[in-house]
């Protein structure tokens, strides 16, 4: 059976509660189709307006983080139980700027995507090299270890519903682009290694994104490939750009 794409855009820090519902009003015609699953990844601020712009479409809506802990004294901290609550179907764990500016480790993240799985939300975990170490060769050996690490411990009718986002740090808001033949390795490789971990019929059901610069040029090229499942968005997802990302044929 063929995985369905899904494209996720990742707003970041971007957006005050009244943008994000202006930019939902915007986008829901031009992000409609049945071909894709479509989600809004939001700050938390904006969770609850934008859960409620979205009601009729084909919009999903995720978080941008989680905590691995139910409740207590965690301040500036959102519980799993707390997203679900307000709607949220989808959460990334693990992006890059979270591990470089923060400090999240593949533990961390670990403990996140186990939480996620036991509130029904569905992860996004992101995966990617720094520009360093694929000059050093280690592309590889450093993506197997993230996501060894991050699927820990996680069953693999768990692991059929988790979506992997590889996104290279170097192309990550830099204008530079993996080639193709880059980001379809590299997600390949990641297939091979959810086999590894699993079986056969785990990796094939695994969704593989690519993220790092996506545009509507680049994007259907990149979505053609056999092992990337659509994209994790950045800048591209606040513009009208994103409905040619979505409806990329």
């Amino acid at each position: 059976m063929a995985r369905k794409k899904i494209i996720a855009g990742n707003w970041k820090m971007n957006m005050t509660p009244s943008e994000a519902v202006a930019l939902v009003e915007t986008l829901k015609p031009l992000v409609a189709t049945e071909d894709a699953d479509v989600v809004f990844c939001v700050p938390a601020i904006d969770i609850v307006p934008v859960v409620e712009a979205v009601k009729g479409s084909n919009i999903q809506v995720g978080a941008e983080n989680m905590y691995f802990e139910e409740k207590g004294a965690y301040t500036g901290e959102i519980a799993p139980n707390m997203l679900v609550d307000a709607g949220v179907k989808y959460v990334i764990l693990g992006h890059s700027e979270r591990r470089g500016y923060f400090g999240e480790t593949d533990a961390d993240i670990n403990k996140k995507m186990k939480k996620a799985f036991e509130h029904g939300l569905t992860p996004i975990m992101c995966c990617g090299e720094s520009l360093e170490q694929r000059e050093q060769g280690v592309t590889m050996d450093f993506i197997r270890q993230q996501v060894k690490i991050g699927f820990q411990g996680l069953t693999a009718d768990q692991a059929k519903e988790a979506v992997i986002a590889y996104e290279p740090i170097w192309a990550i808001g830099t204008g530079k682009t993996a080639t193709t033949e880059q980001a379809q390795e590299v997600c390949g490789e990641i297939r091979k290694c959810i086999a590894e971990i699993y079986d056969e019929a785990t990796a094939e059901a695994i969704r593989i994104q690519y993220g790092g610069s996506v545009n509507a040029a680049t994007a259907p090229e990149l979505f053609a490939q056999p092992d990337i499942d659509g994209g994790l968005v950045g800048g591209a997802a606040l513009k009208p750009d994103f409905g040619k990302i979505v409806n990329y044929k």
